[in-house]
């Protein structure tokens, strides 16, 4: 676990000037024009089972953060429901939120664990986090009520 720690610290400095929840507000991960997911369909997680991109012509916009689909099928999916294809933390890293940090999470590094899609930053914390989900899970649930309203430099400043 002390190995994980000095990844985070060392994660925490690149994440804190690359961590983009600008513009859809600090409890979504968004770019600063706004876009969730890096441009990937929240819905192919489900239904295809592998991250892909959207299409820049078929958007949906959910609490402030727009989402790209891949098909007006999965956009009519999302639009029905939307929480059960957003990525948990908001698009954070599952590990970090766990850790009580938000730092960006990659679409790429992802996992669907009961029927929820949850992110990684990178793959070596993504490895560690599968190891334990069962752990991690309920741990990053219990944080992210007390950081979801915060802004991730604030985090990482405590």
């Amino acid at each position: 676990m002390k190995a994980v720690r000095h990844l985070i610290t060392g994660l925490a400095v690149s994440a804190a000037l690359a961590t983009s929840a600008l513009a859809a507000g600090v409890d979504v991960n968004a770019s600063s024009t706004g876009l969730g997911l890096q441009g990937y369909d929240p819905v192919a997680y489900f239904t295809q089972g592998k991250p892909t991109k959207g299409n820049w012509k078929i958007t949906a916009t959910y609490n402030d953060a727009t989402y790209r689909f891949a098909s007006e099928e999965h956009k009519a999916k999302f639009e029905a429901n939307p929480g059960a294809y957003l990525p948990q933390y908001g698009g954070y890293c599952a590990f970090g939120a766990a850790m009580g940090f938000k730092f960006d999470g990659d679409p790429n590094l992802w996992k669907i664990v009961k029927n929820k899609l949850y992110l990684n930053i990178s793959q070596d914390i993504q490895k560690e986090w599968e190891g334990k989900t069962a752990q991690f899970i309920p741990q990053a649930n219990d944080k992210w009520i007390k950081i979801v309203d915060k802004e991730p430099a604030e985090l990482l400043a405590q």
